[in-house]
């Protein structure tokens, strides 16, 4: 991968070294994390705009009923919640495919990498330490991408996962508390 030489693409060259250095898997490896952050983001924004407004919505549709009581009304009301918190896991599944693809990407590259440098030492026949250790290094490349991309989106995969948790406890707690007093929902 190339770039052109003028102005316009001088913030490509660190690009195009990081590129050369690791091979085109650690293309693939920047894809996979520019979709992690993505879903991260859009993650943040539903929690913090879309999210809050389903809630009340659904407060607000609870305790405008008349029945709280029966068999009927509580498992209406555990269906309710229930694909409400759906809704906000709905891409940690994808999330948590991701991160475990990025230290698998990381070990192709690293296997790719030592190909390509063991083929070069075949071909050269001089047998140099330094170029093999070069090659070793640069091959590597990838597999430290992928773990350090893994262990981000791992990080932000459980903090996801304890804020659904807290979540779907505080809906609950709303949902029982919009029932013993209807005022309540505003503090949602």
């Amino acid at each position: 991968m190339s770039f052109p030489r003028d102005a316009g693409w001088a913030w490509a060259e660190p690009l195009q070294r990081l590129v050369e250095a690791g091979g085109a898997v650690l293309v693939v490896i920047m894809l996979v994390a520019a979709l992690l952050f993505a879903l991260t983001l859009e993650r943040w924004w539903y929690f913090r705009v879309t999210w809050r407004a389903e809630r009340r919505a659904l407060l607000r549709r609870w305790s405008q009923r008349e029945d709280h009581a029966s068999w009927s009304a509580r498992t209406l009301r555990d269906v309710w919640s229930r694909d409400l918190v759906a809704r906000l896991r709905r891409p940690l599944p994808w999330m948590k495919l991701l991160v475990a693809l990025c230290p698998l990407l990381g070990l192709l590259g690293t296997v790719t990498g030592m190909i390509v440098v063991f083929d070069g030492l075949a071909l050269s026949e001089t047998h140099q330490a330094r170029a093999m250790a070069d090659g070793v290094a640069r091959a590597t490349l990838p597999t430290l991408t992928g773990m350090a991309v893994a262990v981000a989106g791992l990080l932000v995969t459980t903090r996801l996962e304890v804020i659904i948790r807290r979540e779907r406890q505080r809906l609950q707690d709303r949902l029982a508390r919009a029932v013993e007093g209807k005022g309540e929902e505003g503090d949602a």
